[in-house]
């Protein structure tokens, strides 16, 4: 069956744009349904067409699209389908987005700069959009961007455990790559009971993504360092702050973030490195021309699947987290 009735026959229906149709799959056989059969279409010109073959009316509509590689022709799919559904008498719909793009752009740091993430809710809004759902978005007040309820999820349990199960924790240290990480690097210390380090970067103003300078802020002598992040993307910044680590002393450098978006040289970077493993999350596909040996992928969908259980019976998505 595609949908799963509640009482007072609410149907809960489960739709998955192109990107990543594994992790649908996934999260649908979580919940017991399948994924609503949908035609997409690619015209000649690139606009897409979606329709959805059967019928969506009344239905809580769940629309679960990761923000992948090509990212604006991914998001323009997952507004047209949230825009189908409510044209269809969608009762409510819920945009799922295990990795939401444009989440970097959540404020001005120079004037005449866009605030891209704020964007991008006002779009999930205006094309009908009741809820959001998330996995570790950048910053927490993207939260308050969207004029709605958003349900945020965390992957660091998950990661965690992985990392408790796997790495003798009495002599590891929580390390944050940059200042920025640090209340990330901070909840998963308190998790795994272990001390917290920080690499200090300075950025070039004038160069994106290119970093002078990193100085170690916590003890890494002889350590098992646990490098911590949101995302990967070209993974210049982990990859920098492995180095700083060995430098001072560091024993071994275990890599772990939620997103691997392993652009460009990301892949090489990581395989020439000194980090030993790198820990991510299936929220993004990983094509199987950047899979390497040292990548572990670990699946967000049983939580993905719990948070949209709690949200169609109207429990409660925080007490997964608690």
């Amino acid at each position: 069956m595609t949908g799963m009735k509640a009482a007072g026959q609410k149907k809960l229906m489960l739709f998955s744009g192109r990107t990543h149709p594994d992790l649908a799959e996934e999260v649908a056989a979580e919940l017991g349904i399948q994924v609503v059969p949908t035609r997409f279409q690619d015209f000649a010109n690139g606009e897409i067409f979606v329709r959805y073959l059967e019928s969506v009316r009344g239905s809580d509509a769940f629309v679960i699209q990761c923000h992948s590689d090509p990212i604006n022709k991914s998001i323009m799919e997952q507004l047209i389908m949230v825009d189908a559904l409510k044209r269809a008498s969608a009762k409510r719909i819920t945009v799922v987005t295990p990795f939401f793009g444009y989440a970097r752009q959540d404020k001005k740091h120079r004037g005449r700069e866009p605030i891209s993430a704020r964007l991008i809710t006002d779009l999930f809004k205006t094309a009908g959009a009741d809820r959001l759902m998330a996995v570790d978005l950048h910053t927490d007040q993207i939260q308050g961007f969207f004029d709605g309820p958003v349900d945020h999820l965390f992957a660091l349990p998950l990661l965690a455990d992985y990392v408790a199960a796997n790495v003798d924790l009495s002599n590891a240290t929580v390390v944050s790559p940059d200042s920025g990480r640090v209340r990330t690097a901070d909840r998963w210390a308190d998790r795994l009971g272990t001390p917290l380090a920080i690499v200090h970067k300075r950025r070039d103003p004038d160069v994106a993504n290119e970093v002078r300078v990193h100085e170690v802020v916590g003890e890494v002598r002889g350590r098992t360092c646990v490098l911590v992040d949101d995302m990967i993307d070209t993974a210049g910044t982990i990859v920098k702050a492995a180095d700083a680590l060995f430098e001072q002393g560091a024993a071994k450098v275990i890599a772990a973030a939620t997103h691997g978006v392993l652009s460009g040289p990301a892949v090489d970077r990581l395989c020439d490195s000194r980090i030993s493993e790198v820990v991510i999350t299936n929220s993004l596909p990983i094509p199987k021309d950047r899979q390497f040996d040292k990548l572990t992928q670990l699946s967000i969908a049983p939580m993905v699947a719990r948070a949209v259980n709690e949200v169609f019976s109207d429990g409660s998505v925080t007490s997964l987290f608690e």
